[in-house]
């Protein structure tokens, strides 16, 4: 059996999706099942049990000779929450407790850490750990993240095979439910089927003309191929970035949205917010030569051709992946 934490969730659910059409149907799904608004991401997938995240790892301790592998993706993910006992309990306390767990009974755990663990990109984007220490994440969120990766890298005990990845910009289906955490694919769709134009943040720095600061956006079913290969070949335990490795601006990213609703561009600019603007990242781009040396070797979607399946295939028909 393969146990998915976050089920119910963005990354998660597409996860479950594709290990279904992998041929994979002993999936233990783990999330809080009173949220709505993500029915659909699970109603169509297969499974063998939807289990409470609260009761998720006494239930394990009882069946570990069951599971094959977890996957551990559930996370309280919102970056402007405060509430740091929150991150304790969900992102650093839960997590510990299951890699224990994956570690007393000799099974391999893939977890989701962070790009938001690399701050400002004071020390570049390198999933080295030898800078781990050293990072300042800007939220809490981030914080949580990476004193997790801290805590796991002091561990003389681990899993057969670990791997955390530090996802970067994901976009694509299944992020319905996110609201204002949904990426800006999703919201720069919904504005311009309300408005007809997109609002971008002017910049505020010289060396960047307005609408080239610049992300890595990975397409999740990009993200979702790295978590399968991962889970099939184990290479080498560690942190790996997930990303394309490309940054790009988000003038061609709205861009990309105006030409898959065929539509003209219409980009305007307004002022970033006084509150975020020191804080405000102005280029973010994975290093995924650890990912490449690794043994992965498949393309990563193009920004043009990831957000034109995304808006055609899924954003203007409501469907889930």
């Amino acid at each position: 059996m393969i146990v998915i934490t976050g089920a119910a969730g963005f990354i998660a659910s597409a996860l479950a999706g594709r290990l279904n059409k992998l041929g994979y149907k002993d999936l233990i799904l783990i999330d809080k099942w009173n949220n709505k608004a993500k029915r659909a991401n699970y109603a169509d997938k297969q499974y063998q049990l939807l289990i409470d995240r609260d009761i998720a790892l006494n239930w394990m301790r009882l069946n570990s000779d069951c599971i094959d592998f977890v996957i551990h993706l559930g996370a309280r993910t919102d970056t402007t929450e405060t509430d740091v006992q929150i991150f304790d309990r969900l992102n650093i306390n839960y997590t510990k407790g299951i890699w224990q767990f994956c570690t007393n009974n000799c099974i391999p755990l893939i977890y989701a850490s962070s790009a938001a663990t690399y701050g400002l990109g004071e020390l570049g984007y390198t999933d080295s750990h030898d800078v781990v220490d050293s990072l300042q994440p800007l939220n809490a969120y981030g914080r949580s993240k990476n004193d997790i990766d801290k805590w796991i890298l002091s561990q003389e005990k681990t899993p057969p095979f670990w791997a955390g990845l530090k996802f970067f910009n994901v976009y694509g289906p299944n992020e319905y439910h996110k609201g204002r955490m949904a990426s800006v694919v999703m919201h720069s769709f919904n504005h311009i089927k309300e408005t007809g134009y997109m609002n971008l943040f002017r910049s505020h720095r010289p060396d960047f003309a307005d609408g080239q600061q610049s992300r890595d956006f990975v397409y999740v079913k990009d993200v979702v191929n790295v978590i399968v290969w991962l889970m099939q070949n184990k290479p080498e335990s560690g942190l790996y970035n997930v990303g394309t490795g490309k940054a790009r601006p988000f003038f061609d990213l709205a861009t990309a949205v105006f030409n898959a609703m065929n539509l003209q561009p219409d980009i305007r600019f307004v002022d970033t917010p006084m509150d975020i603007r020191d804080k405000y990242q102005y280029f973010t781009e994975a290093d995924i030569t650890k990912l490449r040396k690794a043994g992965y070797d498949k393309p990563f979607t193009t920004l043009e051709d990831g957000v034109s399946d995304y808006v055609v295939n899924y954003l203007s028909k409501g469907e889930y992946i």
